[in-house]
């Protein structure tokens, strides 16, 4: 087990606490990645304390592996326009930067009002052009994580802490 429940439930709500503060104006919109991100953008959620909005990327890059492709695929884009929002990109674990590098320059095409990113887990690994994550809920080592919302070919994405697989 690298992070227990317990654990990851009072850092999400540090989370909430520094987002609210963050963003106390404006229409804010949650985008998560998904699959992995469900589980942590649904706490999220309930942790900020203000009005949201919330809507879904689709990305994919893992396959069945537990080594990335390196190629990015766009499987279900947002059903909303970001046009005029403060957008908050939510992903699971920010590890190689690739779906960072495809997603940003493609959501500020569509004129957000901000755009950031929040991540549950930071690998530090990514190359220095990736885009800057402005929340980070746990730094860890690289290795293959599964466990709240992240899976290995679909499974593991029950269990309510995170491991290494």
């Amino acid at each position: 087990m690298l992070l227990s429940a317990a654990t990851i439930a009072a850092r999400v709500r540090e989370l909430g606490q520094e987002i609210s503060a963050a963003y106390p104006t404006g229409d804010l919109l949650l985008l998560g990645t998904l699959k992995g991100s469900f589980i942590f953008l649904a706490d999220l959620v309930r942790a900020i304390d203000r009005p949201l909005h919330v809507d879904f990327l689709g990305t994919s890059s893992y396959g069945s592996g537990t080594v990335s492709s390196g190629a990015v695929t766009l499987t279900y884009t947002p059903s909303v326009s970001v046009l005029g929002y403060h957008v908050l990109l939510v992903e699971d674990v920010v590890d190689s930067g690739r779906t960072l590098q495809q997603l940003i320059p493609l959501l500020r095409r569509d004129s957000p009002r901000s755009l950031e990113v929040c991540t549950l887990l930071h690998k530090r690994i990514a190359v220095p052009r990736t885009p800057s994550v402005r929340f980070v809920g746990f730094d860890i080592p690289n290795d293959f994580v599964v466990g709240y919302g992240l899976d290995h070919a679909e499974a593991y994405r029950h269990l309510p802490y995170i491991g290494c697989l």
